[in-house]
């Protein structure tokens, strides 16, 4: 799909080597005389002793403000990473411990917090266990596919379970519509997804600046699968090859975020990737994750808050252009809804602290955000996955992302969620990431059905067309005996699966 025109440019990225220099400028001792040669001050360069982070600096998006805060910027030891003026974030480099506060204080700046707690290094899906790999069985070929269905398609219990199988034969979905996977990264030589892979709205935003080189998009190694796995429920073609996706005619692109080695999804990149897909034309995008390094991101910390502020703002940008933002619940079976929760996971890039957090003022990102579709995960059954978070009035709606406890009558008897793998290769996984592909699916073909619709028009469709099993009367998935969780409100809209169990078919018809 070719991509919206854009009169100017959404953000100014400083090049990788000037960036480099200007962070060498930074370091103490001899680095202090460079830096003032460059025409930082000498205040700024005898604090940047510390180890150097990456920072979000927000401000309004008048041109004057935003020249005026770069100033400050430099003023107090940071690099301006990339700025995206048409939201008014900057990303900064700087290894002053004391920037984020001195920045507070400059005349226009709304909030500024360090996006990590870790330095940064020349280098949190929602998934549940390691992958099952399975082998194909033998193609059949695109002839008979269309009668018969995918080779593999005995084992998508999650396809039929929202009526995606039927609603393939109604209408596939267009290939006006795209559905970006904002992930590890997608294989997209992979035969079931190069046929719907969009290359054009494909980029690399780790590090916070879109590189849309070839083959940036893709995994690092076969270990980063996670995307290549969402991207296959969405939209593997229908070709007669392995499986099939929810929306097998709409395209599919990829926005990797997630760093090499440690596979964290820090907020610069996040933020990078909401706004390319806007400036691309994406209409929908799958987040089968959450921001880190905070499970939950605290609006009263000045340093969490900053990010909160600095996410919703570009997906807040994305929506007004026209993108739906759908998005996994997680895999901690947290209410969403409750008072009170304890984290032990956060900060995941340094050393956790527990601490207990009220989940109406410290977000889970981006799944919590206004606008967002919240999605909790199902089995076979139909009833919520005993892993997957869930929330009364949080939840938005759910969809199958696999339980081991749920066994399905299929040739493998697996409850998990099977899909594409790179190299080639296929695999059983389960959690809210595979649920979240498949309400993404649906989106694509109500927007397939209906291109005039809105984000928000499409977030109503889907939770009108919606099947709601109800709360059931006692939830105990494994079976010990023991209530795991507790289902609130009624048979219109509850915590487990707000308004129902999408369905593909109606979303055609």
């Amino acid at each position: 799909m070719a991509s919206r025109p854009s009169s100017r440019r959404r953000a100014i990225a400083v090049p990788v080597g000037l960036a480099l220099t200007a962070s060498l400028a930074l370091l103490p001792g001899a680095g202090t005389a460079l830096a003032q040669e460059a025409g930082v001050p000498a205040a700024a360069t005898a604090a940047a002793d510390g180890e150097q982070l990456s920072y979000v600096v927000n401000t309004s998006s008048h041109p004057g403000t935003i020249r005026r805060v770069e100033r400050e910027i430099a003023r107090a030891g940071g690099t301006v990473v990339v700025t995206h003026r048409d939201i008014g974030v900057i990303v900064v480099h700087s290894a002053n411990p004391g920037f984020a506060e001195r920045m507070r204080e400059v005349r226009g700046v709304h909030s500024a917090g360090a996006t990590r707690t870790a330095p940064l290094r020349s280098a949190g899906t929602t998934e549940v266990g390691a992958p099952q790999y399975v082998s194909e069985p033998a193609r059949t070929g695109a002839a008979t596919a269309s009668a018969e269905g995918e080779p593999m398609e005995a084992d998508l219990w999650g396809l039929r379970a929202i009526r995606a199988d039927e609603a393939a034969k109604v209408n596939p979905g267009s290939d006006k519509v795209t559905v970006a996977v904002i992930d590890t990264g997608v294989d997209d030589t992979h035969p079931d997804l190069a046929p719907n892979f969009s290359a054009g709205q494909s980029a690399n935003c780790v590090g916070g600046v879109a590189d849309t080189s070839e083959g940036a998009w893709r995994p690092y190694t076969d270990g980063d699968y996670h995307g290549t796995h969402v991207a296959g429920s969405i939209a593997a073609a229908r070709n007669g090859i392995g499986v099939a996706g929810v929306a097998p005619g709409v395209k599919v692109s990829s926005i990797k975020v997630s760093e090499p080695d440690t596979s964290l999804f820090y907020p610069e990149a996040v933020i990078c990737a909401f706004v390319f897909a806007a400036d691309k034309g994406v209409e929908i995008t799958n987040n089968s994750y959450y921001v880190d390094p905070y499970l939950y991101n605290c609006e009263d910390d000045a340093d969490q808050g900053a990010v909160v502020e600095a996410i919703r703002r570009a997906a807040r940008y994305a929506e007004r252009r026209g993108t739906l933002h759908v998005a996994s619940a997680g895999n901690s079976n947290h209410d969403l809804a409750s008072d009170a929760i304890v984290d032990g996971s956060s900060p995941n890039d340094t050393t956790p602290v527990e601490r207990t957090i009220d989940p109406s003022e410290c977000l889970d990102l981006p799944t919590q955000l206004p606008g967002v579709v919240t999605v909790t995960a199902t089995g076979v059954q139909d009833l919520k996955s005993y892993y997957s978070s869930y929330g009364h009035r949080v939840a938005d709606v759910a969809a199958p992302g696999g339980d081991r406890f749920q066994i399905p009558d299929t040739p493998s008897g697996n409850g998990r969620i099977l899909s594409t793998m790179p190299n080639d290769s296929y695999a059983f996984l389960q959690g809210t990431s595979m649920a979240s592909p498949h309400v993404a699916g649906v989106a694509a073909l109500l927007k397939s059905r209906h291109p005039w619709a809105s984000p928000a028009m499409l977030q109503l469709m889907m939770k009108a067309q919606a099947d709601n099993p109800g709360c059931p009367e006692t939830y105990d998935p494994d079976g010990n005996g023991v209530e795991d969780s507790t289902c609130e409100g009624g048979k219109r809209v509850n915590g487990f699966y707000g308004y129902g169990i999408v369905d593909a078919l109606d979303a055609v018809e």
